[in-house]
C-alpha cells in the first residue's frame, strides 16, 4: 500500500502576526490539504501560550471541516485529563453526527501547557494515571452507549444518538500510552516530534499487546514528526536553524520565543548545546523533496507504518504552504485522492 499522509496543525503564531491570522491560515490550509490528497488533519490542544492558537480543537475542527470535502479531522490530541469524559463525547458524537465517517478523536494525557492551567481547566483533575485510564473507560462507554460506571450504568447518554462513532486514537511519546492503547483497542500514533528515543519498539508492542475492540479489530498505527520540504537549498537551511533554535529554547523553558532566521543564525551554541542540536534533528525531517521523501519513507519503515503525519512550521506562510505541496507531489497523494473518488 502507498504511503499517506497527514497534517498535524498546531496553529503556530509568527513573530509580528497574531492568532486572528494564525487561525484563517489554518482554514486555507485545510482546503489546500483536502484538495492535495491528505488522509487526515488534526488539531493540538494548548493553553496559555503565546505562540500557539489553538485551545479548542472541536471547535476548529467544526469550521474546518465545512471548508472540505473528503479529508478527516481530529484531535491531536484532547488532553483529557483537562476536561470531563462526557463533555469530550458529547463533542466529537456532534462532530460525527455533522460530518459521518470523517472525525478522529486523539487523546492525550499531557496538560498541554502547565500544570497551573491544568488545574484550572479541571479543578478535579489530580493528575494520577489511574484516573486516566477511568476516563479512557468512561469515555468509551459513551461513545458506545455501553452501561457503566462513568455513565450512572447507561442512564446517561452523551448526546446526540448517531449510529456511527468517532475513530479512537491514543497520542504517546513513551511506550507507557501504547500499552494502554493496547488494553483499549484504540489505535496509536506516536509523536517522534516530542521523543525520538524508542517509538519504533513502543509501535511494536503495542502491535503484539493489541486487544480487539468493538471499534478496531486490529492494530493501527501512525507516526508525527516535524518536517519541512523545500526546491530551494537555502530555505531547506534556514528553516533547519530556526528549528535547531526553536528546540533549545524549547528545552529551556522558553515557550514563547519566537526567532527569526537572523537571530538563530547568529546565535553561538555551547558544545552542550550542539549535542543537544544533533539529538533533537531526529525529531524533524527537513531537505529538498529527495531528501524529504527518503527520510519520510525511512522513517515509516522503521515504524512499519503506512502514515506519517507531518507538522510545519515556516517564517513563512507561503513556504509552509508549498512544503505541504511538495510531500503531496513527491508521494502523488492527489493522483490517489483523483482515483479514489473518480
Amino acid at each position: 500500500m502507498s504511503l499517506q499522509l497527514s497534517v498535524l496543525d498546531q496553529t503556530p503564531i509568527r513573530r509580528g502576526s497574531n492568532a486572528v491570522e494564525s487561525l484563517q491560515e489554518s482554514v486555507q490550509l485545510a482546503r489546500l490539504a483536502d484538495r492535495l490528497g491528505y488522509t487526515r488533519y488534526w488539531l493540538s490542544e494548548h493553553h496559555n501560550s503565546a505562540t500557539l492558537a489553538m485551545a479548542a480543537p472541536e471547535i476548529l475542527i467544526a469550521r474546518l471541516a465545512s471548508e472540505t470535502s473528503y479529508i478527516r479531522f481530529g484531535s491531536g490530541g484532547i488532553m483529557l485529563p483537562n476536561h470531563s469524559a462526557m463533555k469530550v463525547a458529547e463533542n466529537f458524537r456532534l462532530l460525527e453526527a455533522l460530518y459521518p465517517n470523517r472525525i478522529d478523536l486523539g487523546l492525550g494525557r499531557a496538560p498541554g501547557g502547565d500544570r497551573v492551567s491544568a488545574r484550572l481547566l479541571n479543578p478535579s483533575n489530580s493528575f494520577d494515571p489511574q484516573e486516566y485510564i477511568r476516563q479512557i473507560r468512561d469515555l468509551q462507554d459513551f461513545l458506545t452507549e455501553t452501561p457503566g460506571e462513568g455513565n450512572a450504568e447507561g442512564m446517561v447518554k452523551a448526546i446526540p444518538t448517531i449510529d456511527t462513532v468517532p475513530e479512537l486514537w491514543m497520542l504517546t511519546s513513551s511506550g507507557e500510552s501504547g500499552y494502554l492503547a493496547a488494553h483499549a483497542g484504540m489505535a496509536l500514533s506516536y509523536a517522534q516530534f516530542i521523543n525520538p528515543v524508542g517509538g519504533a519498539s513502543a509501535v511494536a508492542n503495542y502491535r503484539k499487546r493489541f486487544q480487539p475492540s468493538d471499534a478496531l479489530a486490529t492494530p493501527k498505527a501512525n507516526v508525527g514528526i516535524f518536517a519541512f520540504c523545500s526546491d530551494s537549498e537555502r530555505k531547506v537551511q534556514e528553516v533547519q536553524a530556526v528549528m535547531d533554535y526553536r528546540l533549545l529554547s524549547f528545552e529551556k523553558g522558553k515557550f514563547n520565543d519566537i526567532p527569526t532566521y537572523e537571530i538563530a543564525k547568529a546565535y553561538n551554541y555551547t558544545p552542550a548545546e550542539w549535542q543537544r542540536v544533533l539529538f533533537n534533528r531526529s525529531r524533524m525531517i527537513i531537505g529538498t523533496p529527495d531528501v524529504a521523501k527518503e527520510k519520510v519513507t525511512a522513517l515509516a519503515a522503521e515504524f512499519d507504518v503506512e502514515e506519517v503525519v507531518i507538522a510545519t512550521f515556516a517564517e513563512e506562510a507561503e513556504d509552509r504552504f508549498r512544503s505541504y505541496e511538495l510531500f503531496s507531489e513527491i508521494f502523488e497523494l492527489a493522483e490517489r485522492q483523483t482515483r479514489q473518488f473518480a
